[in-house]
């Protein structure tokens, strides 16, 4: 279902933002400048306000500078050099950093606060950087594995629709947001180990 909603948005956004990634390929910036730029500002705005407690401000500067990572992708396709190795690690990497800085930051906070939900985000960073590592280990031993019930797009939204509704005041969606990540994620990690152990017996 995540993934068809993925697709489904996938091209009207596109054209939504192709001419401006052609206005920044113009102006001469580049998808890995594009790639540093997102990741930084998502990190230190994750840090600052989401560390000091102010998570609706925290969700909306956080996503906007997320955002940036549907801007280089298009920017890769669209220049003349087109992708490079380099630069999908590269975005790779800071995307597994930038997603890491947002719940560290909501655990220093909920730590600082002695709340009971911390345990949550502790296992949802655990499990979100398995999903990514089954993933890049079965690659490297040549077994696709794509999929799961929560790949980052969806982990991001379950997050970030939590902290945005908990900053404006709604009760328990923060608890209700943090416990299906944390499932969700889990769940995701335990469906990767069963598609490279299929494909390891076929």
């Amino acid at each position: 279902m995540f993934l068809m909603l993925q697709r489904s948005i996938r091209v009207p956004v596109t054209r939504v933002i192709t001419p401006l990634c052609r206005g920044l390929l113009r102006v001469g910036l580049t998808p890995n400048i594009m790639s540093v730029i997102g990741a930084s500002g998502s990190i230190i705005s994750a840090l600052l306000l989401f560390g000091s407690g102010h998570y609706f401000a925290g969700t909306f500067v956080t996503l906007f500078f997320i955002l940036f990572d549907l801007l280089d992708g298009t920017m890769a396709r669209l220049s003349s050099s087109g992708g490079s190795t380099w630069g999908a690690l590269l975005d790779s990497s800071l995307d597994r950093l930038s997603d890491a800085a947002v719940l560290c930051a909501i655990a220093y906070h909920l730590n600082k606060s002695g709340d009971r939900l911390l345990w949550l985000v502790l296992v949802s960073l655990v499990a979100g950087n398995l999903v990514s590592y089954v993933k890049a280990r079965a690659e490297s031993l040549q077994i696709a594995c794509n999929g799961g019930f929560a790949e980052r797009t969806e982990r991001l939204i379950i997050l970030l629709v939590a902290t945005g509704f908990h900053g404006l005041g709604v009760p328990y969606i923060l608890a209700i947001g943090l416990w299906l990540l944390a499932i969700a994620s889990s769940l995701t990690v335990v469906q990767r180990l069963a598609i490279v152990y299929r494909a390891t017996q076929g």
